[in-house]
């Protein structure tokens, strides 16, 4: 018993610990990437990854067969609003149903503050989307940060963040853990694969996304912890 308790101690100081280097890490990357996107110091290194992806011969063609294309537009789907808010509404509906009105709180406000963030963003930076090839994927906004790459990051984490809350295997949360990044890297590729986003565009919203996911959680562990020292004083 007291090794269970001393265990759960443990967890307690090292997650949020964990949690709080994350956010820290995330918060650099974007603003080191923010700032070099801002002079235009990005634009040789993302033009050399951007044609990375795409035959020398015709830059407009990327690499592979035709379903590849497919299947890019497919997974970028993971990362669009509508599928975002379909899943999230479909979570919180479960949630709402059985009572758990704090997790349904958490992943809206989580989700719904990052797309906030990311519009305010893209606003302010105001940078046009990539004009090196024909974009395969339709787009309405400003390229950065990578709308995709931010609110997927942020839903798959929270969502991730919902389901290890019923599990204390470490293998179940490290797997649980490891497929939200997976879609969230998938989709972010997928934006640049499909030409309408600079790679410093996903690679600042992977790391808005990670920074925002982790303020989100420390905040509703912080906010936890305040109400359960109150019960019990």
């Amino acid at each position: 018993m007291r090794g269970l308790v001393r265990g759960m101690k443990r967890r307690e100081t090292v997650v949020p610990a964990i949690v709080l280097g994350t956010l820290a890490f995330g918060a650099f990357v974007f603003l080191w990437i923010a700032g070099a996107v801002a002079k235009g110091s990005m634009r040789a290194v993302d033009e050399r990854l951007f044609l990375a992806l795409r035959s020398a011969a015709d830059p407009a063609d990327p690499f592979g067969p035709p379903w590849l294309e497919e299947a890019a537009l497919e997974i970028t789907a993971l990362g669009g609003y509508t599928l975002i808010v379909l899943t999230l509404a479909v979570v919180v509906g479960l949630l709402l149903l059985t009572r758990r009105w704090g997790p349904a709180l958490y992943a809206v406000l989580s989700v719904g503050s990052g797309a906030l963030l990311t519009h305010i963003l893209k606003g302010y930076f105001a940078r046009p989307r990539p004009d090196l090839v024909t974009h395969l994927d339709t787009v309405h906004t400003a390229s950065f940060p990578s709308g995709h790459a931010v609110v997927g990051t942020v839903a798959y984490l929270t969502l991730a963040a919902l389901v290890m809350r019923f599990f204390d295997d470490l293998r179940v949360r490290v797997y649980v853990a490891f497929v939200a990044l997976f879609i969230s890297l998938l989709v972010g590729v997928s934006r640049v694969y499909l030409g309408v986003h600079w790679p410093s565009d996903v690679a600042a919203g992977w790391a808005l996304g990670l920074a925002w996911a982790s303020l989100s959680w420390l905040l509703v562990a912080l906010i936890q912890r305040g109400a359960n020292g109150r019960r019990k004083g």
